[in-house]
């Protein structure tokens, strides 16, 4: 085959868009939708009974669906395989942990974000239109449309300044190794670290304003 801009070969992109596909199909969140609908229906007021914050049962919902997608990914990926073998490899021990621990963390700083944006359904009924908004700029950002490595420098330099690389590109780029997708893992660890803990500390803040607000509604 002929060779790609960057050195890239089409193999090298089936395999971009492959990881791609894992790393969203482990850190998708929906938390946003389930949780405006129990502020605007009530329901939320049965959760706040309960001895533990709302939280960790939405958290503790997303990871079993997880384990429930898994023999459908699983599935998927061996067609894939099947299909264009010349796209199979076997990733570095070393890469394969690291994609593997930064799609954790990008599950968890994407959910974090979306959790907070889930507040805003204390003062709206519209907080899904929130999430539609992050999610037009997620597509664009984050290296879902192409790897980030080949947009132009001032994009590139944009993006950087916000979460949305660290929660595909990033993961993606370290499980490959490839020259092509370069990325600064442990600095990406700090990055993402940074982000959770504002977009958590951020939340917690919006959680307690917004139960007084809830409760001055009479739920």
């Amino acid at each position: 085959a002929a060779t790609r801009p960057m050195g890239l070969q089409p193999a090298d992109f089936a395999r971009y868009f492959l990881v791609l596909f894992l790393v969203r199909q482990a850190t998708v969140v929906w938390v946003i939708w389930e949780f405006q609908e129990k502020v605007l229906t009530g329901a939320l007021s049965q959760r706040l009974l309960q001895p533990i914050d709302p939280v960790w049962n939405e958290v503790a919902k997303h990871v079993a669906e997880r384990f429930a997608r898994l023999p459908f990914v699983v599935v998927l990926v061996a067609l894939f395989f099947a299909l264009y073998p010349d796209a199979r490899w076997v990733p570095h021990p070393w890469a394969l942990l690291s994609g593997l621990l930064l799609t954790i963390a990008a599950f968890a700083v994407r959910f974090a974000i979306q959790y907070t944006l889930s507040m805003m359904a204390f003062w709206t009924e519209r907080a899904g239109s929130l999430q539609s908004v992050w999610f037009h700029l997620y597509v664009l950002f984050s290296g879902m449309l192409a790897p980030l490595s080949m947009y132009p420098e001032s994009v590139r330099a944009f993006a950087e300044l916000t979460p949305f690389p660290y929660l595909v590109y990033v993961p993606v780029a370290a499980t490959l190794d490839h020259p092509a997708f370069p990325v600064d893992v442990p600095r990406a660890c700090a990055v993402m670290a940074a982000w959770g803990v504002a977009f958590v500390v951020l939340n917690r803040v919006l959680w307690r304003r917004g139960l007084r607000q809830y409760s001055g509604m009479g739920a």
